[in-house]
């Protein structure tokens, strides 16, 4: 039987920059930062107090799956926006909208009242965007 889920991935073509965003803007922890074998950086990330669930800030690399002509094809879907990643759980959307705002991050609207709750729509520096909401 299945449990849970523990791990997710959101594409990202740098980890730096990912890290910088998901840490330093949204307040993230950085759970893992090291090089596997085969020298794959394994980098993760979860909200502060959500142990259960890590967010692997995956990196798509040509290798045996992929061709460099499929890792120009997701950024490009990426960087589209083509990627609904998730939906961020805060307790007052308009402040957390506030103070994300301020730290440079961008929202495609601000926080606006619907049926479960209210809600904005933020993305991260690659195109990735993730429902930042409040419920009711």
């Amino acid at each position: 039987m299945i449990q849970r889920l523990s791990f997710a991935s959101i594409f990202v073509p740098d980890h730096d920059q990912a890290i910088d965003f998901y840490v330093n803007k949204l307040g993230f922890a950085l759970t893992a930062d090291q090089t596997l074998p085969g020298g794959i950086r394994w980098v993760t990330v979860s909200p502060k107090g959500q142990t259960e669930l890590q967010i692997i800030l995956y990196k798509h690399r040509t290798g045996p799956k992929l061709t460099p002509t499929d890792v120009d094809q997701i950024q490009e879907l990426v960087s589209k926006g083509a990627f609904g990643a998730g939906v961020f759980e805060t307790a007052d959307c308009q402040k957390t909208y506030e103070e994300l705002t301020a730290k440079g991050v961008q929202f495609n609207a601000p926080p606006k009242e619907q049926f479960y709750g209210v809600e904005a729509i933020l993305r991260d520096p690659f195109g990735n965007w993730f429902s930042l909401t409040q419920r009711k």
